[in-house]
């Protein structure tokens, strides 16, 4: 493969190294290596659950129109009530919901301080006392 890392492949049980050609059972892109380099038909190893045959058998049957909706039963199963605490908030900066290392802890500590001014709430590059571009020249000449 273009990137140098090897994968182990065998056709005959249906086994690659990337787990894909396991889980989605359609070939990889490794599988298709191997076809092309062995001269085998890649199709041959596609589950049969893809193929068009398969499909067409799910829509030979027929299927029953449900109806007015005014008509149907009334659902006796169990209620489901939502958390509110689990809901979404639709306003604001999402909250952080991943695993902080040590560079994330950082920002965990509290507000920036400035090294110019040494001010709080802002870094060097923001700092208000820091000299503009135009102040660092001479005096104008009139």
């Amino acid at each position: 493969m273009p990137i140098g890392i090897e994968y182990a492949v065998n056709l005959r049980q249906r086994y690659c190294d990337c787990g894909e050609f396991q889980t989605d059972r359609i070939p990889c892109r490794h599988v298709f290596a191997c076809c092309a380099n062995q001269r085998l038909d890649w199709q041959q190893y596609v589950h049969e659950v893809y193929r068009m045959d398969e499909i067409r058998k799910v829509y030979r049957a027929r299927f029953k129109p449900l109806g007015n909706p005014a008509t149907w039963p009334v659902y006796q199963g169990p209620r489901h009530i939502p958390n509110p605490h689990l809901k979404r908030v639709s306003k604001g900066r999402p909250k952080i919901t991943r695993f902080l290392n040590e560079m994330g802890m950082r920002d965990m500590r509290g507000p920036r301080h400035c090294r110019l001014c040494g001010g709080e709430g802002h870094s060097r590059s923001r700092c208000p006392h820091r000299a503009g571009p135009s102040a660092g020249g001479s005096a104008p000449m009139s």
